[in-house]
């Protein structure tokens, strides 16, 4: 099964929670990262944290350029740092990178968005429009921290007006000194509908098996 894993906000945690379920999942797994802007120059060329964090999370192992084809060194926007580069960054161009996922076998594939749900890419097209082709249900990754609630709503609504199913939701305690931590938790389990997959707390050592025992893979479908 292939899911798209989205959050409500950049720096929402959506590295770490794709990273544990890879881990937490049975099976044969990959994680993609198509899109990533924050690029680390090295000699095998620019690479990003996030996208090796999902290969060392896989157990099938691919090249660097496959899980993370488009690759931007300025840690802006990914389609204003497309456009200063002359790419073309369209949903079209991102569904054939990733059409390989497909074909590898896997028991469970991942692949990550970059910032929130209505990720700007070039030509006035979405990250969503990608999600949509693809047909992928989505696991929401909300950052727990002041005007969660807000983003998380607004975020589930954009994703059921798209048409896509909601296969699940983690809650990710980014704001160790937030108020009334589980008082917000409660209210985001009364409101969304979606499966909780559950709440990974403020962790010192936040390492994908670590956060992967604070998540329930059986509730996805």
């Amino acid at each position: 099964m292939t899911y798209f894993v989205t959050g409500t906000d950049t720096d929402c945690g959506k590295t770490l929670v794709s990273s544990a379920l890879l881990t937490a999942v049975a099976g044969e797994t990959v994680g993609f990262k198509p899109v990533a802007s924050g690029c680390e120059k090295t000699e095998q060329g620019l690479r990003n944290s996030d996208a090796l964090a999902l290969m060392a999370a896989s157990s099938i192992k691919l090249p660097y350029d496959d899980i993370n084809p488009f690759a931007f060194a300025p840690a802006i926007a990914p389609h204003i740092a497309a456009a200063e580069q002359n790419v073309a960054l369209t949903p079209a161009r991102i569904q054939a990178q990733l059409n390989m996922a497909q074909h590898l076998g896997a028991d469970f594939v991942l692949v990550e968005g970059a910032g929130g749900w209505r990720l700007p890419l070039s030509e006035g097209h979405y990250m969503s429009e990608v999600v949509q082709a693809m047909s992928l249900p989505v696991i929401l990754v909300v950052g727990m921290k002041l005007g969660c609630l807000n983003h998380a709503l607004l975020t589930i609504e954009a994703i059921e007006r798209d048409g896509i199913v909601i296969a699940g939701w983690v809650s990710n305690q980014v704001d160790s000194t937030m108020k009334n931590q589980q008082e917000n938790l409660a209210s985001l389990q009364q409101m969304i509908s979606a499966p909780f997959l559950g709440h990974i707390p403020h962790l010192e050592n936040a390492t994908a098996q670590n956060a992967a025992k604070h998540l329930n893979v059986t509730l996805l479908a």
